[in-house]
């Protein structure tokens, strides 16, 4: 392998998933690690169920969650999808950098619970009845991701690459 090709591993932002893979494993992927800041000013993150939907990410928790209370202070934000279980294979991420809007409107509700009743048909509700009534309670607030900035990554593009050049 050229000291060329070498380089190439080096810099993997030629490696970014095209549009058209990003809109897959954002329609494929239900999980993704949304993470904030604390008053202390750490990195915390946790696994949420998501809604990808007119180019925002939507999430769910209650208002008496610690990253409800932290985006309050300061909206800043990132989620990052990965293609682990799906049926993409793994090493394709994406991460989102940007702010959140806090909903707490019955037109947002509305349309979110169905949506997100259908992720959670099976697990864990037994039914999207089931799982819009988990959903609709007194203290839940939808969040919604406007995207700044992206970090894409499409690890088959290194493999194809690496493959190419082994068999030069």
């Amino acid at each position: 392998m050229s000291d060329a090709d070498k380089a190439s591993y080096d810099d993997v932002s030629i490696y970014e998933l095209t549009p058209e893979r990003e809109r897959e494993l954002l329609e494929k992927q239900i999980e993704a690690v949304f993470m904030w800041t604390n008053k202390a000013g750490h990195p915390i993150g946790v696994i949420m169920n998501y809604i990808y939907h007119d180019g925002r990410i939507w999430l769910t928790a209650t208002s008496q969650r610690a990253r409800i209370k932290a985006i309050k202070r300061d909206p800043r934000v990132s989620v990052t999808v990965s293609s682990m279980g799906t049926d993409m294979g793994p090493g394709k991420t994406i991460t989102y950098k940007g702010s959140v809007i806090i909903h707490e409107d019955q037109a947002t509700k509305d349309w979110f619970y169905p949506a997100m009743a259908e992720l959670l048909n099976g697990y864990p509700a037994t039914s999207i009845e089931a799982a819009i009534e988990m959903l609709d309670t007194p203290l839940r607030v939808i969040l919604e991701l406007v995207p700044e900035l992206s970090i894409k990554f499409d690890g088959d593009r290194v493999a194809a690459m690496s493959a190419a050049a082994a068999a030069e």
